[in-house]
């Protein structure tokens, strides 16, 4: 191997850099995923709107519709168990498809099937933008214990600041929009064409989030591991703690040494003291 060849420490502390940010981004786009249900997230959530819509359109039946969407609901719920997969979202939609099942069959109206997810639609909206003007934007408060940095971007990472807040305005402001068009169907509208354009912005929206989110986080600084920093110092305070208690222990086993060691000096110089004296007549 040459000397050009070689490689320089400069050159492994950058390889080492480049490979740890690497690793923090993929953690990064893994964690988005996973915050927000993935695919399957994405399933769990749109498909029970569909088979209601469907149901309600060929049969004009609220309590099959809606006792329809729940069943598959449940199902999707049982399958992510058997695979031992999160149920995070899963319960979610289980509720959400739940609490619009009841709604509907309670009033009679196909419409209030709808309106619990819509309502929650609207004021996530409205938390995104309010945690962005008070500058805690959301999605930092939500992706940054799954990155292990928690909080650190707010005052130690400004570029990941800048980024989560215009990823929180991104939602805030796509969930907006998407309100803006289902709130008039809701009112104005019949059930058929608020059912389908519900499903139509189930996942389009969704995934435009993401993708604003996946875009400003590439760009911004990787995140700190605050986790790793906590856990060095702990370390750091256990192995200075450990020194101090050998130090301890070796100045607990030196004294009577040295005491012993100190006596006997004194002794041996009284001794040739003594042998020194002239005797006295």
């Amino acid at each position: 191997m040459t000397s050009d060849d070689k490689t320089t420490p400069t050159d492994t502390d950058h390889q080492g850099a480049a490979a740890h940010d690497a690793q923090s981004r993929a953690a990064a786009d893994t964690a988005l995923l996973e915050a927000f249900g993935g695919v399957r997230g994405m399933v769990d959530t749109t498909v029970p709107g569909l088979v209601f819509v469907l149901l309600y359109t060929i049969k004009r039946d609220i309590h099959l519709a809606a006792i329809g969407a729940l069943g598959l609901t449940v199902l999707l719920a049982l399958a992510r168990m058997v695979r031992k997969e999160t149920l995070k979202h899963a319960f979610s939609g289980v509720f959400g498809v739940a609490f619009g099942a009841i709604f509907a069959m309670m009033s009679g109206d196909a419409k209030n099937f709808y309106l619990p997810g819509m309502l929650y639609t609207l004021g996530l909206a409205v938390a995104y933008v309010l945690s962005a003007i008070f500058r805690y934007p959301l999605i930092g408060v939500l992706l940054g214990p799954m990155l292990k940095e928690n909080l650190s971007w707010r005052t130690r990472n400004p570029g990941r600041f800048r980024a989560y807040t215009r990823a929180t305005w991104a939602w805030g402001l796509i969930l907006l929009a998407k309100s803006a068009i289902l709130f008039p169907l809701y009112w104005w509208g019949d059930v058929t064409q608020l059912g389908w354009v519900k499903v139509a912005l189930g996942i389009p929206p969704f995934l435009l989030c993401v993708y604003l989110t996946w875009i400003f986080l590439a760009k911004a600084p990787p995140p700190i591991d605050v986790i790793a920093e906590m856990e060095a110092e702990e370390k750091a305070e256990r192995d200075r703690e450990r020194a101090q208690r050998e130090a301890e222990q070796a100045e607990r086993i030196a004294d009577p040494l040295l005491s012993e060691w100190t006596d006997q000096i004194v002794n041996e110089a009284r001794t040739e003291s003594a042998d020194r004296r002239p005797p006295r007549h």
